[in-house]
């Protein structure tokens, strides 16, 4: 079964009696983990409702073209651009007309005049209709412009004719969205990625906490999904939007970010403990505010729970990456973590320079593993995640191999 993880799919159905087989296309491209958005002519709603389409997608169902309160979210140009393919299925042989001559008299022909996705059409129609001359023309103009055109089928139709014209079935239709994508590199992998710092209550008012932005962190959970990976990050408190495509999970607490990947880390390919998680916590947490009273104050802290290395001891355990964030002596320290914790790559960075590292949108790092080792130089997070990503991918290639 072809992989359609994070791909986004805009599914346009058009009136005819095959409507009724596009609940069951929204539902076959969702468990090939693609995000579907139907977009419905006015005649397709005599056919199936809008909130049947709704129920399965989890999305809205947009229907008009001048409607304000779509336009205020997302509108036609907002979905043109949205969309990685948009599938109209059913295509009547009016669609398909209408299409191949430029109009753009509703929300459907507009979305499909204005995106740069691929466009995909499903035709279902009579055979009387497939086979007049003047949707022949169409159909070898719509070709002639990369428009592909999946089907017709041939056999019995609701009127009782036989003949091409059918839709093609919906497993069949998902199978030709999945194969009009080239494969990724972590296409179908489910990826779980800390990130960000955690904080360690004192009382009601303080903590103890570190410099991490989760920055570099939230740039692998990209990358990831950008390589095809279901894709969730356990964070902590970080002031970043979540990237599309990615369940997030807020923490504040190295307890409560153990919990949260103990439970879901048995159900992931590869684990990236990028999160600069607090080595220590108070032994207690004042109930109240401590109040200044003394000139010194006196701190008992007990270990946190070693979240990357737990993970590692794991078996089977995931493809396990750790970070090592060093101030002097980057490489032997982190070669040490790498084969103390039974990690499979660790990046390490030095934090001290200035520039790079915490807070910054820069970094540099060195990527170790049991036979080899790859330096990245200073450049923004954002590319060293792709790098890393696409590192990660071969390493789990030759693992498994």
């Amino acid at each position: 079964m072809g992989n359609l993880t994070n791909r986004q799919i805009v599914l346009g159905i058009t009136g005819g009696i095959a409507a009724y087989k596009a609940a069951e296309l929204v539902r076959r491209l969702g468990d090939r983990g693609a995000t579907v958005h139907v977009v419905m002519t006015k005649a397709a709603q005599q056919f199936i409702t809008p909130l049947t389409l709704q129920a399965l997608s989890g999305n809205p169902v947009h229907t008009d073209l001048l409607d304000p309160a779509a336009e205020a979210a997302m509108g036609h140009i907002e979905l043109a651009r949205w969309a990685d393919l948009v599938l109209v299925a059913p295509a009547s042989a009016d669609f398909m007309a209408r299409l191949a001559h430029g109009h753009a008299d509703d929300l459907l022909t507009t979305l499909c005049l204005a995106t740069s996705a691929p466009i995909a059409l499903a035709p279902a129609m009579n055979q009387g209709m497939w086979r007049d001359a003047s949707t022949q023309a169409n159909a070898a103009l719509l070709r002639s412009r990369s428009i592909a055109l999946w089907g017709p089928a041939e056999g019995e139709q609701a009127c009782g004719d036989i003949g091409p014209g059918r839709m093609l079935e919906a497993e069949q239709l998902a199978q030709h969205a999945a194969n009009s994508f080239a494969s990724r590199i972590l296409d179908g992998k489910r990826v779980l990625i800390t990130a960000g710092p955690t904080r360690e209550a004192i009382d009601p008012v303080r903590y103890i906490s570190n410099h991490s932005s989760g920055k570099m962190g939230f740039a692998l959970a990209q990358a990831a999904a950008d390589a095809g990976a279901h894709v969730t990050v356990i964070a902590g408190p970080v002031a970043l939007k979540t990237p599309e495509r990615i369940e997030r999970i807020d923490i504040d607490s190295a307890q409560q970010m153990f919990d949260a990947v103990l439970e879901r880390v048995d159900a992931c390919d590869i684990f990236i403990a990028a999160a600069a998680v607090a080595d220590y916590r108070p032994a207690a947490v004042a109930d109240d505010k401590i109040k200044k009273q003394h000139a010194a104050m006196t701190l008992e802290l007990v270990r946190n729970p070693d979240i990357v290395a737990s993970v590692a001891q794991r078996k089977p355990k995931p493809f396990t990456v750790g970070f090592a964030a060093e101030t002097t002596q980057v490489a032997e320290y982190a070669r040490d973590k790498l084969e103390r914790k039974n990690l499979d790559l660790i990046v390490a960075n030095d934090v001290s320079q200035p520039g790079i590292g915490f807070n910054s949108d820069d970094n540099a790092v060195l990527a170790l593993w049991s036979d080899g080792e790859m330096h990245i130089d200073a450049r923004s997070k954002t590319q060293i995640a792709r790098e890393l990503i696409e590192l990660i991918a071969r390493q789990t290639h030759l693992q498994i191999a």
